[in-house]
């Protein structure tokens, strides 16, 4: 069969809910959705049976990983020898992980003869430069353990990064990505090279995030386990699902909920935005020092496409770097769209994010 004639089924699974979306191998998409998944991994069996129930013909499937760990460092055809290794480092993406096996292992049952490709949220980021890799830790933690800054949503960062590129041209040359959804985190890029990220060995560290702290004094940490009697998993937990916007709020993880009470004067709702929009807000400062200076912000995922509030909020004296927000343009947004003002030296665009496109093309890469 010719390229332009395969069938791509790609799967992106998150913590509750399954996407899915079908493209030809010459890259239109064709039709896609959204499966919800109640119960994690144990409801993905049924949630990709009711996908291909719908569908006929699929002659690859390409299955998005958040971790890959340190040797699956770029997309590959799944065998038993790669699925060992993605369960080997599934306990440093605890919420996305074991759904992604799950998926994996639902299409080699359902669809047997069809490849499998596993692509990678880490691999965008896997040849960060050296002294961007290294925690300053034992260096045998590195070597010998494989303790080193990972990043995570390269898809969505690598996508966004090319689309800046397709609409500015040269002026987006040097960019920042923010990625704003459930989980968060920002990235230097240079002529599409990644210079720099926030998050980390685990999608734990960087941004404050819905559930998640973010970047955190380790002796935070060490303070908790020996002082409240917690213990290992009980504070994995809360750092997993009971932290971030959800933990400082009391009210939701979901920010639109969290500005409603805000604006009905709740005051822990209110910090919690406004330390949100902070940590975006220096991030973007350190990593325009990284880039040496700006072309391009972008702003993407649900939060980063839709909340024009805290786009304002993050943006706002961010004038130093030559990033003007346009008011009006950007109450009006809808990707993909600037909303940077006519002089301002550094344009800020509104992306919609397609992971699913950035899937596919490493299918196609890899069995088209």
């Amino acid at each position: 069969m010719d390229r332009d004639g395969l069938r791509l089924l790609v799967l992106n699974p998150g913590s509750s809910s399954l996407k899915w979306a079908v493209f030809r191998g010459a890259l239109d998409e064709q039709t896609g959705g959204e499966e919800a998944l109640p119960s994690g991994p144990p409801a993905i069996a049924e949630a990709v049976g009711r996908i291909l129930a719908r569908l006929d013909g699929i002659d690859a499937v390409g299955v998005r990983v958040v971790h890959g760990g340190a040797r699956l460092t770029r997309s590959v055809r799944v065998d038993e020898a790669a699925l060992a290794e993605i369960r080997r480092a599934a306990e440093l993406a605890p919420l996305h992980d074991p759904v992604s096996i799950a998926a994996l292992a639902a299409v080699g049952e359902l669809l047997p003869r069809a490849p499998r490709v596993a692509v990678f949220d880490t691999a965008f980021f896997a040849e960060l430069p050296m002294a961007e890799r290294l925690y300053p830790l034992p260096w045998s933690w590195y070597a010998d353990w494989g303790i080193r800054r990972y990043g995570f949503h390269g898809l969505s960062h690598a996508y966004c990064a090319g689309r800046a590129r397709e609409l500015l041209g040269e002026r987006a040359r040097r960019a920042i990505v923010l990625h704003l959804g459930s989980g968060c985190s920002a990235s230097a890029i240079e002529d599409g090279r990644p210079l720099a990220t926030t998050m980390g060995f685990t999608p734990l560290d960087g941004l404050a995030m819905a559930t998640r702290p973010g970047t955190l004094d380790p002796g935070i940490l060490l303070h908790v386990l020996r002082r409240s009697g917690l213990g290992v998993d009980a504070l994995e937990e809360t750092l997993q699902r009971g932290s971030g916007l959800l933990g400082l709020s009391g009210v939701s993880a979901d920010a639109r909920e969290i500005a409603r009470a805000a604006a009905d004067g709740d005051e822990r709702a209110r910090l919690a935005l406004q330390l949100f929009s902070a940590r975006a807000r220096s991030a973007v400062g350190a990593l325009a020092v990284t880039l040496g200076g700006v072309d391009a912000l972008v702003f993407t995922a649900g939060i980063g496409e839709h909340d024009a509030a805290l786009r304002a909020e993050i943006c706002r004296g961010l004038g130093c770097l030559g990033l003007e927000l346009s008011p009006s343009a950007n109450a009006a947004a809808l990707p993909d769209l600037d909303v940077a003002t006519a002089g301002s030296r550094g344009r800020i665009l509104v992306l919609r994010t397609r992971e699913e496109l950035q899937i596919a093309r490493e299918v196609i890469r890899l069995v088209g």
